[in-house]
């Protein structure tokens, strides 16, 4: 049982205001791995005290010195990488073969890659008789989802402590411990106090006495579409600036040229990737219409190939879902597109055979024949649920694609590149991978639309927490 049962505020370890707590599941097993404190609105009110009085010094540090900070966090996680592993694959469910690679590999290699980049980064230039600088926003309200907590956190806490900021970070209540792990990190590493300030707590009290904080200059938040359009209001109300990543419904169009069976399996695998807990997921395979027969085909065999169970079991490729609520979330959409008349070409809402018992595991899922107006098609599910929709031609399968109010993610699949290029340009989404292209750390990632605004990663994450300043000189 892991129990975590003091904050991290002002480098030190306190006690929470209240004695209420949040029971935390094994998402394998459905039973309480351990709990957290809910903080509260005095507690949050003493981590914006100590991120406030340490940001003068920590903004005055030579950006060279933030650089070795950040390189020191990334080696005492690295020191613990088996143990994020094993703690992130019974908070969120992803095998534990894929866990050491994503969702404890990537927030290491973050935290040193922001280091490079502070190094060769231009916060000053001459503009005329200006001098333009770059300054850190102030205190950052960093708010995390669960489904890649660590690696999000990264994506704030790196490039925000890069910028001179400092942070209140409030993780996932769902999968908090990684977090609690990255605090004492940071504490290794000599983090001077009051830099990372960590509050658990639910949204509705911890998150929202965050967001509304006079002492907060900034909320960096990834979530759902709904809590982000909460985020906004409250936000508005002390004007700080604000940085969304939300939702998504992202459209995998395979044209006539594509090799078939290769983007089907990239779809399948980028639909299903984190038992579809992804918010890029390719969760709309759109095909031409004379090819449907084949790709539906083919799609239902690679989603038969995965394997559903423990998500510690080596043969495991498909773990369960995180929490109770999700299952019951994913179900009831399965149930919703067999409803609305869309083809059940494979699984389905009944439980999965040979798994344990108490776990919240989901059926890899198939419809086919999908209309783009159907819900399952135009609601997130967060699920390894794939809506097969055929299309007349290429202008057809652009409107489709851009049919939705999300603009995340995407992907084209074409053996002419230029052309493959020619579509993904006319996609409106941050991001469209062609032909299956490799995640790249340093490239923007962001929305259009509802999917949110602001961009994470590379040196554009770095640009988010920085405000321009212009010295006007005289002559």
């Amino acid at each position: 049982m892991l129990v975590r049962d003091k904050f991290y505020i002002g480098g030190q370890w306190v006690a929470p205001g209240t004695s209420e707590t949040i029971d935390v599941h094994n998402a394998g097993t459905g039973e309480v791995m351990g709990h957290v404190p809910a903080g509260s609105a005095k507690d949050i009110d003493a981590a914006v005290a100590a991120a406030r009085s340490a940001l003068e010094s920590w903004s005055a540090f030579p950006p060279g010195t933030r650089a070795e900070f950040l390189e020191k966090i990334s080696a005492e996680l690295k020191k613990r990488s088996d143990e994020l592993a094993r703690t992130i694959t019974q908070e969120v469910g992803m095998p534990l073969k894929l866990a050491g690679r994503i969702q404890a590999g990537l927030p290491i290699a973050n935290f040193a890659n922001y280091a490079k980049l502070l190094r060769d980064f231009v916060f000053e230039q001459r503009v005329g008789n200006s001098l333009v600088v770059r300054e850190p926003v102030g205190v950052v309200g960093a708010i995390t989802p669960w489904n890649y907590p660590l690696h999000q956190i990264a994506l704030k806490v790196a490039p925000a402590l890069a910028a001179g900021c400092t942070v209140v970070l409030k993780p996932s209540e769902v999968a908090p411990f990684n977090a609690f792990i990255l605090a004492e990190a940071a504490h290794a590493a000599g983090l001077p106090r009051g830099v990372l300030n960590i509050v658990t707590g639910f949204g509705a009290t911890a998150g929202e006495a965050l967001v509304s904080h006079p002492g907060v200059d900034m909320i960096s938040f990834t979530g759902s579409t709904r809590a982000g359009k909460r985020i906004s209001e409250i936000a508005a109300q002390t004007v700080k600036r604000v940085a969304l990543e939300l939702g998504g419904k992202s459209a995998s169009v395979i044209l006539d040229d594509a090799d078939l069976a290769a983007a089907v399996k990239g779809t399948v695998n980028g639909c299903y990737l984190n038992s579809g807990q992804t918010c890029t997921a390719l969760t709309r395979m759109l095909v031409p219409q004379s090819q449907y027969e084949e790709a539906a085909k083919l799609a239902a065999e690679v989603a038969r190939s995965f394997t559903v169970g423990d998500p510690m079991a080596e043969s495991t490729t498909l773990g369960p879902l995180t929490s109770k609520a999700q299952l019951e979330r994913v179900r009831s959409y399965i149930r919703k597109g067999v409803e609305e008349g869309a083809q059940l070409i494979t699984g389905g809402a009944e439980p999965p055979e040979g798994v344990p018992a108490g776990g919240y595991y989901v059926r890899p899922t198939v419809f086919g024949k999908v209309k783009n107006s159907m819900s399952i098609a135009q609601e997130e599910i967060f699920g390894p649920v794939l809506s097969i929709i055929p299309y007349q031609d290429e202008d057809d399968a652009v409107r489709i694609a851009n049919d939705t109010v999300y603009g995340l993610a995407g992907a084209v699949w074409s053996k002419d590149e230029a052309r493959a290029q020619r579509v993904a340009r006319r996609i409106r989404a941050g991001q469209v991978d062609i032909n299956g292209g490799a995640f790249n750390m340093n490239a923007p990632f962001g929305g259009f639309k509802q999917s949110g605004h602001g961009r994470e990663a590379g040196v554009y994450g770095l640009e988010e927490f920085l405000e321009y300043k212009s010295l006007q000189m005289k002559g």
